[in-house]
Protein backbone atom coordinates (compact mmCIF):
# COMPACT_ATOMS: atom_id res chain seq x y z
CA UNK A 1 0.00 0.00 0.00
CA UNK A 2 0.99 3.62 -0.28
CA UNK A 3 3.43 5.30 2.03
CA UNK A 4 1.91 8.17 3.98
CA UNK A 5 3.75 11.40 4.68
CA UNK A 6 4.65 12.06 8.32
CA UNK A 7 6.64 14.68 10.14
CA UNK A 8 9.88 12.71 9.81
CA UNK A 9 9.43 11.36 6.28
CA UNK A 10 7.30 8.45 5.11
CA UNK A 11 5.98 5.28 6.57
CA UNK A 12 4.56 2.23 4.84
CA UNK A 13 1.97 -0.23 5.96
CA UNK A 14 3.25 -3.68 6.83
CA UNK A 15 2.67 -6.03 3.95
CA UNK A 16 1.27 -9.52 4.60
CA UNK A 17 3.89 -12.21 5.08
CA UNK A 18 2.53 -14.09 2.07
CA UNK A 19 3.97 -11.27 -0.05
CA UNK A 20 7.44 -12.83 0.23
CA UNK A 21 6.26 -16.18 -1.13
CA UNK A 22 3.03 -15.67 -3.10
CA UNK A 23 2.95 -19.30 -4.22
CA UNK A 24 1.83 -20.23 -0.69
CA UNK A 25 -1.05 -17.77 -0.50
CA UNK A 26 -3.88 -20.12 -1.44
CA UNK A 27 -4.62 -23.69 -2.41
CA UNK A 28 -5.92 -24.48 -5.91
CA UNK A 29 -9.69 -24.34 -6.47
CA UNK A 30 -11.43 -27.35 -4.98
CA UNK A 31 -8.78 -27.93 -2.33
CA UNK A 32 -9.30 -24.88 -0.13
CA UNK A 33 -12.01 -24.96 2.55
CA UNK A 34 -15.27 -23.45 1.40
CA UNK A 35 -15.74 -19.88 2.56
CA UNK A 36 -18.99 -17.91 2.75
CA UNK A 37 -19.70 -15.51 -0.06
CA UNK A 38 -18.88 -11.89 0.63
CA UNK A 39 -21.91 -9.72 1.21
CA UNK A 40 -22.37 -7.14 -1.50
CA UNK A 41 -22.04 -4.36 1.09
CA UNK A 42 -18.69 -5.65 2.37
CA UNK A 43 -17.45 -6.24 -1.17
CA UNK A 44 -18.33 -2.75 -2.39
CA UNK A 45 -16.82 -1.11 0.70
CA UNK A 46 -13.49 -2.90 0.28
CA UNK A 47 -13.52 -2.38 -3.48
CA UNK A 48 -13.98 1.35 -2.93
CA UNK A 49 -11.07 1.44 -0.50
CA UNK A 50 -8.80 -0.41 -2.91
CA UNK A 51 -9.84 1.73 -5.87
CA UNK A 52 -8.82 4.84 -3.92
CA UNK A 53 -5.41 3.21 -3.43
CA UNK A 54 -5.26 2.51 -7.18
CA UNK A 55 -5.71 6.23 -7.85
CA UNK A 56 -2.77 6.91 -5.49
CA UNK A 57 -0.75 4.34 -7.43
CA UNK A 58 -1.80 6.04 -10.66
CA UNK A 59 -0.48 9.40 -9.48
CA UNK A 60 2.79 7.78 -8.38
CA UNK A 61 3.14 6.14 -11.81
CA UNK A 62 2.61 9.51 -13.47
CA UNK A 63 4.88 11.32 -11.01
CA UNK A 64 7.82 8.90 -11.28
CA UNK A 65 7.46 7.75 -14.90
CA UNK A 66 7.00 4.07 -14.07
CA UNK A 67 6.27 1.67 -16.94
CA UNK A 68 4.04 -1.26 -15.98
CA UNK A 69 2.59 -4.20 -17.91
CA UNK A 70 0.01 -6.42 -16.23
CA UNK A 71 -0.96 -9.60 -18.10
CA UNK A 72 -4.30 -11.31 -17.45
CA UNK A 73 -4.56 -14.88 -18.69
CA UNK A 74 -6.85 -17.79 -17.91
CA UNK A 75 -9.63 -19.90 -19.33
CA UNK A 76 -12.71 -18.36 -20.91
CA UNK A 77 -15.14 -16.92 -18.30
CA UNK A 78 -12.45 -17.03 -15.61
CA UNK A 79 -13.12 -13.40 -14.64
CA UNK A 80 -10.25 -11.58 -16.33
CA UNK A 81 -12.37 -8.86 -17.91
CA UNK A 82 -14.33 -8.18 -14.72
CA UNK A 83 -11.14 -7.77 -12.72
CA UNK A 84 -9.65 -5.42 -15.32
CA UNK A 85 -12.83 -3.33 -15.29
CA UNK A 86 -12.71 -2.92 -11.50
CA UNK A 87 -9.05 -1.91 -11.66
CA UNK A 88 -9.47 0.72 -14.35
CA UNK A 89 -12.94 2.17 -13.73
CA UNK A 90 -11.63 4.79 -11.28
CA UNK A 91 -8.35 5.44 -13.08
CA UNK A 92 -7.42 7.85 -15.85
CA UNK A 93 -7.36 6.20 -19.31
CA UNK A 94 -4.31 8.34 -20.02
CA UNK A 95 -2.39 6.36 -17.41
CA UNK A 96 -4.08 2.95 -17.29
CA UNK A 97 -5.10 1.53 -20.64
CA UNK A 98 -6.42 -1.86 -21.65
CA UNK A 99 -5.06 -3.83 -24.60
CA UNK A 100 -7.22 -6.65 -25.98
CA UNK A 101 -5.97 -7.52 -29.45
CA UNK A 102 -8.10 -9.41 -31.99
CA UNK A 103 -6.82 -12.32 -34.04
CA UNK A 104 -3.73 -11.35 -36.05
CA UNK A 105 -4.18 -10.06 -39.58
CA UNK A 106 -2.59 -11.80 -42.54
CA UNK A 107 0.17 -9.17 -42.49
CA UNK A 108 0.77 -9.60 -38.76
CA UNK A 109 1.09 -13.35 -39.24
CA UNK A 110 4.20 -12.72 -41.34
CA UNK A 111 5.86 -10.51 -38.69
CA UNK A 112 8.01 -11.44 -35.73
CA UNK A 113 5.52 -12.96 -33.32
CA UNK A 114 5.99 -10.38 -30.54
CA UNK A 115 5.93 -7.40 -32.92
CA UNK A 116 2.26 -6.51 -32.63
CA UNK A 117 2.48 -6.60 -28.83
CA UNK A 118 5.58 -4.42 -28.67
CA UNK A 119 3.60 -1.57 -30.26
CA UNK A 120 1.36 -1.49 -27.17
CA UNK A 121 4.06 -1.48 -24.49
CA UNK A 122 3.91 1.48 -22.08
CA UNK A 123 5.79 4.74 -22.24
CA UNK A 124 6.90 6.44 -19.04
CA UNK A 125 3.97 7.13 -16.74
CA UNK A 126 1.72 4.40 -18.17
CA UNK A 127 0.28 1.10 -17.00
CA UNK A 128 -0.93 -1.34 -19.67
CA UNK A 129 -3.35 -4.11 -18.72
CA UNK A 130 -3.38 -6.90 -21.30
CA UNK A 131 -6.59 -8.91 -21.57
CA UNK A 132 -4.78 -11.91 -23.01
CA UNK A 133 -1.33 -11.42 -24.44
CA UNK A 134 1.51 -13.09 -26.32
CA UNK A 135 0.58 -16.21 -24.34
CA UNK A 136 -2.12 -16.88 -26.94
CA UNK A 137 0.55 -18.92 -28.69
CA UNK A 138 1.00 -21.14 -25.65
CA UNK A 139 -2.77 -21.56 -25.19
CA UNK A 140 -5.39 -21.25 -27.88
CA UNK A 141 -2.94 -21.36 -30.80
CA UNK A 142 -1.29 -24.46 -29.41
CA UNK A 143 -4.52 -26.30 -28.59
CA UNK A 144 -6.50 -25.30 -31.68
CA UNK A 145 -3.65 -25.88 -34.12
CA UNK A 146 -3.30 -22.23 -35.16
CA UNK A 147 0.49 -22.48 -35.03
CA UNK A 148 2.94 -25.15 -36.09
CA UNK A 149 4.92 -27.27 -33.67
CA UNK A 150 8.07 -25.41 -34.73
CA UNK A 151 6.44 -22.02 -34.08
CA UNK A 152 5.29 -23.18 -30.66
CA UNK A 153 8.72 -24.47 -29.66
CA UNK A 154 10.37 -21.27 -30.85
CA UNK A 155 7.90 -19.27 -28.75
CA UNK A 156 8.73 -21.30 -25.66
CA UNK A 157 12.44 -20.69 -26.20
CA UNK A 158 11.97 -16.99 -26.92
CA UNK A 159 9.41 -15.78 -24.38
CA UNK A 160 11.57 -16.06 -21.22
CA UNK A 161 14.32 -14.00 -22.84
CA UNK A 162 11.78 -11.57 -24.32
CA UNK A 163 10.34 -10.97 -20.86
CA UNK A 164 13.75 -10.65 -19.24
CA UNK A 165 14.56 -8.03 -21.89
CA UNK A 166 11.41 -6.09 -20.96
CA UNK A 167 12.33 -6.20 -17.28
CA UNK A 168 15.92 -5.11 -17.98
CA UNK A 169 14.55 -2.16 -19.97
CA UNK A 170 12.78 -0.90 -16.85
CA UNK A 171 9.29 -2.31 -17.34
CA UNK A 172 7.55 -3.80 -14.31
CA UNK A 173 6.01 -7.01 -15.68
CA UNK A 174 3.28 -8.76 -13.69
CA UNK A 175 1.52 -11.92 -14.91
CA UNK A 176 -1.78 -13.22 -13.50
CA UNK A 177 -3.45 -16.52 -14.30
CA UNK A 178 -7.15 -16.66 -13.37
CA UNK A 179 -7.97 -20.22 -12.36
CA UNK A 180 -11.62 -21.32 -12.64
CA UNK A 181 -13.04 -24.79 -12.00
CA UNK A 182 -14.83 -26.85 -14.63
CA UNK A 183 -18.12 -26.58 -12.72
CA UNK A 184 -17.92 -22.81 -12.26
CA UNK A 185 -17.00 -22.22 -15.90
CA UNK A 186 -20.02 -24.24 -17.00
CA UNK A 187 -22.28 -22.24 -14.68
CA UNK A 188 -21.00 -18.96 -16.13
CA UNK A 189 -21.38 -20.22 -19.69
CA UNK A 190 -25.01 -21.15 -18.97
CA UNK A 191 -25.60 -17.68 -17.51
CA UNK A 192 -24.32 -16.16 -20.73
CA UNK A 193 -26.56 -18.36 -22.83
CA UNK A 194 -29.63 -17.38 -20.81
CA UNK A 195 -28.88 -13.64 -20.46
CA UNK A 196 -29.46 -11.65 -23.71
CA UNK A 197 -27.15 -8.86 -22.47
CA UNK A 198 -24.26 -11.27 -21.94
CA UNK A 199 -24.75 -13.78 -24.75
CA UNK A 200 -22.33 -11.86 -26.96
CA UNK A 201 -19.53 -12.86 -24.56
CA UNK A 202 -19.91 -16.53 -25.57
CA UNK A 203 -18.10 -17.27 -28.84
CA UNK A 204 -17.87 -20.50 -30.84
CA UNK A 205 -14.24 -20.68 -29.68
CA UNK A 206 -15.41 -20.61 -26.05
CA UNK A 207 -17.69 -23.56 -26.70
CA UNK A 208 -14.94 -25.45 -28.46
CA UNK A 209 -12.63 -24.88 -25.51
CA UNK A 210 -15.06 -26.81 -23.29
CA UNK A 211 -14.49 -29.92 -25.39
CA UNK A 212 -10.72 -29.55 -24.97
CA UNK A 213 -10.52 -28.87 -21.24
CA UNK A 214 -7.71 -31.35 -20.59
CA UNK A 215 -5.71 -30.14 -23.59
CA UNK A 216 -5.89 -26.59 -22.27
CA UNK A 217 -4.81 -27.80 -18.83
CA UNK A 218 -1.82 -29.54 -20.37
CA UNK A 219 -0.92 -26.45 -22.41
CA UNK A 220 -1.12 -24.18 -19.35
CA UNK A 221 1.04 -26.49 -17.24
CA UNK A 222 3.69 -26.79 -19.95
CA UNK A 223 3.69 -23.02 -20.42
CA UNK A 224 4.30 -22.48 -16.71
CA UNK A 225 7.27 -24.87 -16.79
CA UNK A 226 8.97 -22.68 -19.37
CA UNK A 227 7.81 -19.20 -18.41
CA UNK A 228 7.38 -19.09 -14.62
CA UNK A 229 10.75 -17.41 -14.15
CA UNK A 230 12.39 -15.48 -11.34
CA UNK A 231 12.28 -12.26 -13.37
CA UNK A 232 8.66 -12.73 -14.52
CA UNK A 233 6.80 -15.18 -12.28
CA UNK A 234 3.18 -16.22 -12.67
CA UNK A 235 0.66 -15.41 -9.92
CA UNK A 236 -2.41 -17.65 -9.81
CA UNK A 237 -5.74 -16.10 -8.81
CA UNK A 238 -8.42 -18.47 -7.52
CA UNK A 239 -11.41 -17.05 -9.37
CA UNK A 240 -14.40 -19.29 -8.65
CA UNK A 241 -15.61 -16.47 -6.39
CA UNK A 242 -15.51 -13.39 -8.61
CA UNK A 243 -15.77 -10.83 -5.84
CA UNK A 244 -12.96 -12.31 -3.77
CA UNK A 245 -10.83 -12.75 -6.90
CA UNK A 246 -11.19 -9.07 -7.81
CA UNK A 247 -10.30 -7.87 -4.34
CA UNK A 248 -7.39 -10.31 -4.06
CA UNK A 249 -5.82 -9.36 -7.38
CA UNK A 250 -6.16 -5.61 -6.73
CA UNK A 251 -4.63 -5.95 -3.26
CA UNK A 252 -1.82 -8.11 -4.63
CA UNK A 253 -1.11 -5.63 -7.42
CA UNK A 254 -0.91 -2.78 -4.90
CA UNK A 255 1.44 -4.81 -2.69
CA UNK A 256 3.73 -5.69 -5.60
CA UNK A 257 4.39 -2.12 -6.72
CA UNK A 258 6.01 0.17 -4.12
CA UNK A 259 4.37 3.59 -4.31
CA UNK A 260 3.93 6.73 -2.26
CA UNK A 261 0.99 9.06 -1.99
CA UNK A 262 1.52 12.19 -4.05
CA UNK A 263 -0.08 15.21 -2.39
CA UNK A 264 -2.82 16.50 -4.71
CA UNK A 265 -2.85 20.09 -5.82
CA UNK A 266 -5.33 22.34 -4.08
CA UNK A 267 -8.34 22.93 -6.33
CA UNK A 268 -10.58 25.97 -6.03
CA UNK A 269 -13.57 26.61 -8.25
CA UNK A 270 -13.30 29.97 -10.02
CA UNK A 271 -16.31 32.32 -9.94
CA UNK A 272 -18.78 31.92 -12.77
CA UNK A 273 -18.69 34.59 -15.47
CA UNK A 274 -21.22 37.31 -14.61
CA UNK A 275 -24.27 37.90 -16.80
CA UNK A 276 -23.44 40.56 -19.39
CA UNK A 277 -26.94 40.79 -20.82
CA UNK A 278 -26.59 37.99 -23.37
CA UNK A 279 -30.02 36.68 -24.45
CA UNK A 280 -30.10 33.00 -25.39
CA UNK A 281 -32.34 31.65 -28.17
CA UNK A 282 -35.76 30.20 -27.27
CA UNK A 283 -35.82 26.57 -26.07
CA UNK A 284 -38.42 25.66 -28.71
CA UNK A 285 -35.75 26.13 -31.38
CA UNK A 286 -33.85 23.13 -30.01
CA UNK A 287 -34.61 19.42 -30.38
CA UNK A 288 -34.68 17.62 -27.03
CA UNK A 289 -34.53 13.92 -26.22
CA UNK A 290 -38.03 12.81 -25.12
CA UNK A 291 -38.25 12.47 -21.32
CA UNK A 292 -39.80 9.02 -21.08
CA UNK A 293 -38.43 8.21 -17.63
Amino acid sequence: MAKTATGSGTRSRKRPSARANPRRQAAPPGQAPARPRLSNKAYLAELRRLQIELVKLQEWIRHTGLKIVVIFEGRDAAGKGGAIKRITEGMSPRVARVVALPAPTEREKTQWYFQRYVAHLPAAGEMVLMDRSWYNRAGVERVMGFCTEAEYREFMRSVPEFERMLVRSGIILIKYWFSVSDEEQERRFRQRIEDPTRRWKLSPMDLESRTRWVEYSRAKDESFRYTDTKQAPWYVVNSDDKKRARLNVIRHLLDLIPYEEVAPETIELPPRQPDDGYIRPPLNEQTFVPELY
